[in-house]
This record gives structure tokens, C-alpha cells and sequence, in this order.
């Protein structure tokens, strides 16, 4: 890894280690917590042990970052009971907390720019139209898996599941998670690409100048 993103990587992981043991403290639900966080326990890792081996654009980085804290902080309160989302929903006139569409959007927005990157520079894709119904497939594919994550849980924990699933009482939850993230892959792609692209170059640039 270049050095500009080594520090940007330490930082990062010194503040989500922060992050989480502040957050797990007093969780509302220690249950819920665990299983909200878990991907961030398991994801921070190897994105440090491959950080030379196959180094992230930096904008790729920092997404993976804000949505380590979105995931540490809906898991410190629940989902249905963070206080940010709260504030949305009176400002906004809503019934329900929306942090968890927060969320969602976040897991189809950061995947997406990933998922982009893996297929750019493995070359595993050819022509921009193909790129992006790929990249809003693999996006489809891990909000569906998390779905059906959620469903196991509610069958292993029963109520205890509840605040995991942070459904509010909504039978359609799990279809607007789906779209929500399926909005984000699209945003990210139409807001980012442009970006994503000049730092695919430069780090291209790198490695080449590297070797």
C-alpha cells in the first residue's frame, strides 16, 4: 500500500476499535449488538492484512469506514431505537424509526463501489452497462443474503430476534430493505463512477510505478 493510505488505515481502525468498545459497553440488546457488528469484526481485519497484497481506492476505503460506524451504531441501540433516527422521523413526519433504511441503504451504496472495484481491476467484465448490472446484482445477492440471515435468526431466537430484525411492525420490511439497497447500488454508481474511475487510475499508476 502507498503510503498516503497506510495512515488512513490505522486511523481508521483505531477509531472503529474505539467505536465498538464504547458501543459495547451498555448495548441496548447485547444479542443484537454482536450480530450487528459482526461484519465490521470481520471485515476490518482483512481489509488491514490485504492492504498491501490488494490495496482499496481510497474513496472505497473511506465508504467501508462511515459504514462500519452506521453498523456500530445502529447495533449500540437497536436498530428501531436509535436516537439519530428518531430525530429523522419527527423531522420528516414519519411513523417509524428510519435508521434502519439508513442502513440498508448503506449495504446496497458501499457493496456497490466494492463489488465495482473487484470487477474493474480483475477484469472479470468488459463494456460500462454490463459493469453496472453486475455490480447492482452482487449488490441484490448479499441484501438478499442478509435477508435471509435476519429469517434464520428469527427462527432460531424467536422474540428474541426482534430487535435484530427491526421490522416495526412492517410485513414488507423485508422487500423495502431489498429496494432500499437496491437505491443505494444505483447512487453510488451514478454519483461515484466518475470518481471511482480517476482513482482506479492512480493507484493503477502506483502499482505500475511501484513495480
Amino acid at each position: 500500500m502507498t503510503s498516503n493510505r497506510t495512515p488512513l488505515l490505522l486511523i481508521g481502525s483505531a477509531v472503529l476499535f474505539a467505536l465498538l468498545v464504547v458501543s459495547g459497553l451498555e448495548p441496548f440488546d447485547r444479542v443484537t449488538w454482536i450480530a450487528e457488528v459482526a461484519p465490521v469484526v470481520i471485515a476490518w481485519p482483512i481489509l488491514f492484512a490485504t492492504r498491501r497484497r490488494f490495496p482499496l481506492t481510497t474513496l472505497v476505503y473511506v465508504l467501508i469506514f462511515l459504514h462500519g460506524v452506521i453498523l456500530i451504531y445502529g447495533g449500540a441501540y437497536s436498530y428501531a431505537r436509535v436516537p439519530l433516527g428518531f430525530e429523522i422521523a419527527e423531522l420528516l413526519d414519519l411513523e417509524r424509526n428510519p435508521y434502519d433504511k439508513i442502513g440498508h441503504f448503506a449495504q446496497g451504496f458501499v457493496p456497490a463501489l466494492i463489488a465495482r472495484e473487484i470487477l474493474i481491476r480483475g477484469a472479470f467484465v468488459n463494456g460500462p452497462r454490463m459493469l453496472a448490472f453486475l455490480v447492482v446484482s452482487v449488490v441484490l445477492a448479499i441484501s438478499a443474503t442478509y435477508e435471509l440471515i435476519e429469517w434464520a435468526a428469527a427462527l432460531l431466537l424467536g422474540q428474541g430476534a426482534e430487535e435484530f430484525l427491526g421490522t416495526q411492525g412492517d410485513p414488507w420490511d423485508t422487500q423495502s430493505d431489498m429496494f432500499t439497497a437496491l437505491l443505494g447500488a444505483i447512487t453510488a454508481l451514478a454519483l461515484f463512477a466518475g470518481l471511482h474511475d480517476r482513482q482506479l487510475r492512480r493507484l493503477d499508476g502506483e502499482s505500475a510505478g511501484a513495480g
